[in-house]
């Protein structure tokens, strides 16, 4: 059985945990070094922190993975991890295997593995936060694309005339953010406040919050004619909110109707997982790249 260190790495910090025994425990975070020597210098501070438990390292990364290669290519918040071989060059520092793969991509391995998508074949996710990122399953199977682009859903144009993409449309972050410069009191809001405010029956919030729904329901759509999944699930913080997976669930269905696609029956539900999705992800990717024998 697997002991593994599990760690996130994200732009303003690190999550980190202890995966043993089919548990995950001892978690933390800490902020995102500045540089390269720094990170490998904390991700070594973990390891010996954890050395006498674990035999592997299981990370989730911003950018586009090559899981085969272990490279990360793109762009992320942090530029100091992209285009060499990063993987082979933690596994010699610590002396132990490593794995990596994409934060997104490890939120839907995490459905697919113990989540809302374990008995599903086919599901597509939208993980949403100050953008967009997203994954396609077929077959409970990652489908990272040939450019490794598969699920980068933020960059879909919605509005032909803007060219604005899901990821400008579909943001909490990006929301409040207009929502905050139209109003002009001297605030600046969260996309939570948002919400609030709209339920009171403020005017301009009911405006920014109808159009955020809009464009999550038509990214939505796009992924359901696109895909055709038995299942939609949405992860970042909005997931939490119940009434927003009921909206987004019942102007889906209007627009399936509306633009004659009918057949097509995709749910809509939040993610099971939230802040530990993309360290159960990583898990399950080690455990994928390094199955273990059983002994006969």
């Amino acid at each position: 059985m697997h002991s593994l260190l599990a760690l996130d790495i994200g732009g303003s910090a690190i999550k980190y945990g202890l995966w043993q025994e089919n548990t995950l425990s001892n978690t933390g975070s800490i902020k995102t070094p500045e540089t390269w020597l720094e990170m490998k210098a904390t991700i070594q501070a973990l390891v010996q922190q954890f050395h006498q438990q674990i035999t592997g390292v299981a990370i989730a990364s911003p950018g586009a993975v090559d899981t085969a290669r272990g490279i990360i290519y793109g762009a992320s918040a942090i530029d100091y991890i992209h285009r060499f071989t990063i993987r082979q060059e933690l596994a010699d520092l610590i002396g132990l295997p490593v794995s990596i793969q994409n934060d997104a991509n490890c939120a839907a391995l995490a459905e697919v593995w113990q989540g809302n998508a374990r008995q599903v074949a086919n599901s597509a996710y939208l993980i949403i936060g100050s953008g967009i990122g997203g994954a396609v399953v077929i077959n409970q199977q990652l489908q990272p694309g040939a450019h490794l682009f598969g699920g980068e859903f933020g960059f879909m144009i919605i509005d032909g005339q803007t060219k604005q993409t899901l990821s400008e449309a579909g943001s909490p972050v990006t929301m409040s953010k207009h929502f905050s410069q139209e109003k002009n009191d001297g605030r600046l809001y969260s996309g939570i406040e948002v919400f609030e405010l709209a339920k009171k029956g403020d005017t301009l919030a009911e405006v920014y919050v109808d159009r955020l729904l809009q464009g999550i329901t038509i990214g939505a759509f796009n992924l359901a004619v696109t895909v055709d999944p038995e299942i939609i699930l949405i992860g970042g913080a909005i997931s939490k909110n119940a009434e927003v997976i009921a909206e987004v669930n019942h102007r889906l269905k209007q627009l399936i109707l509306e633009k004659g696609a009918e057949g097509l029956a995709p749910v809509v539900k939040p993610c099971k997982f939230y802040n530990q999705a993309n360290l159960l992800g990583a898990v399950y990717q080690f455990m994928l790249e390094n199955p273990i024998k059983e002994e006969k």
